[in-house]
């Protein structure tokens, strides 16, 4: 193996350790919840766990899979923001937070939406699952199917809102966080989750969101609120200041007021301590191939983006880039090569994977013979 030491190279971070709940608390943290989770949206990179795969009643915040499968839906061109839906009975029979749609009522699939987003309606969400999947329980089956598509481990859905008390509907903090970076990718929902307040049919009916912090946290950008008595108070939340977004999950809140309180403080300590950086980047050395139909194989960064790391850190990091001297064909485009280990005084700070940039195929017996006849004539060509 050769190690080469260059200047930072332009990646997306593959791991950045957590902060243990005893380093929170030796900062100041005093979130008063069950479980919590602090992540940053465009690598991933999990800066704060507490609790977070415990599996727990979500309340509302379950609406952020429903918005979900709502927005891939509309991005697919599976269904247009400009469809017709049509409240059914069982739609207009749900209680909780609702804009009390009537039987027969008609609304587009973009003003249902706002309204699951902005005031949690629980009509207008089991409203949106029957139009997309044709009942509620298939419009769940799609929820738990993509729940594991996501890695969402720690999860099992039995409705689409959240609303009832169901010891078999269950997530995670992890899991929310998961599911909520993958819903910040959509601007068709983002365009409705940081409104404060809104009118739906033609003004006659007011919204006001149920996330306080769209309104008293600078640059909010989300995403969904949630109680029951079991669930107690819920929040997933996010915020993005200079083109870096961040997500805190809290599970089971004392209080309204403590679960919004303990999201600000994860969101305050984030923009205080973390950027992402897009550093100069230094080519990679291309890897030598053995009896491949290319001598060489070019190496890239495992995905092109940006890395996370402490502010503090920024001035002094350092990169080790680990690759094999040589790999034997066929090499598959993306096959995993090596490794760039970013330090800073000494200590690792992010992982990024090191990947093949193309494939490149195995000799076959009478090109190999081939290469060694012009090996033997002297030939280079």
């Amino acid at each position: 193996m050769r190690k080469i030491i260059c200047f930072i190279l332009s990646a997306a971070l593959l791991t950045v350790g957590a902060l243990a709940a005893d380093d929170t608390t030796e900062k100041g943290f005093d979130l008063h919840c069950t479980a919590a989770v602090l992540m940053e949206r465009e690598t991933g990179a999990l800066l704060y766990a507490q609790a977070e795969h415990r599996h727990l009643s979500p309340a509302s915040v379950t609406k952020v899979m429903t918005l979900l499968l709502v927005a891939e839906a509309v991005d697919s061109g599976a269904v247009a923001a400009d469809d017709i839906v049509t409240g059914s009975a069982r739609a207009a029979s749900m209680g909780g937070s609702q804009i009390w749609l009537k039987e027969g009522e008609q609304m587009t699939v973009s003003e249902m939406t706002k309204c699951v987003a902005v005031v949690s309606a629980n009509d207008c969400a089991v409203a949106l699952a029957e139009h997309l999947c044709g009942s509620e329980e298939a419009f769940t089956a799609r929820m738990n199917q993509r729940a594991a598509e996501l890695g969402m481990n720690d999860t099992h859905f039995t409705n689409c809102t959240g609303l009832f008390e169901d010891s078999n509907h269950y997530t995670s903090a992890y899991d929310i966080a998961l599911m909520s970076r993958e819903l910040l990718r959509h601007d068709f929902v983002r365009q409705f989750t940081n409104i404060w307040t809104d009118t739906i049919r033609e003004g006659a009916f007011g919204l006001t969101n149920t996330n306080k912090l769209v309104r008293f946290y600078p640059d909010c950008t989300g995403l969904k609120t949630g109680f029951t008595s079991t669930a107690m108070f819920c929040l997933a939340a996010s915020a993005m200041r200079d083109d870096v977004e961040y997500i805190a999950v809290i599970l089971h809140g004392d209080t309204s007021q403590q679960r919004f309180d303990a999201a600000r403080t994860l969101l305050d300590y984030a923009f205080a301590n973390y950027t992402l950086i897009t550093p100069q980047a230094e080519a990679l050395p291309p890897v030598a191939i053995k009896l491949g139909a290319a001598e060489s194989v070019d190496v890239v960064c495992g995905e092109s983006g940006r890395v996370l790391v402490e502010k503090a850190a920024q001035n002094s990091l350092q990169a080790a880039v680990t690759l094999p001297e040589s790999v034997a064909a066929p090499v598959e485009e993306g096959q995993s090569l090596g490794v760039l280990t970013l330090t800073s005084d000494g200590r690792e700070v992010a992982r990024v994977p090191l990947l093949a940039g193309e494939s490149v195929e195995r000799l076959g017996f009478v090109q190999i013979w081939t290469r060694l006849v012009r090996l033997l004539c002297g030939q280079t060509n």
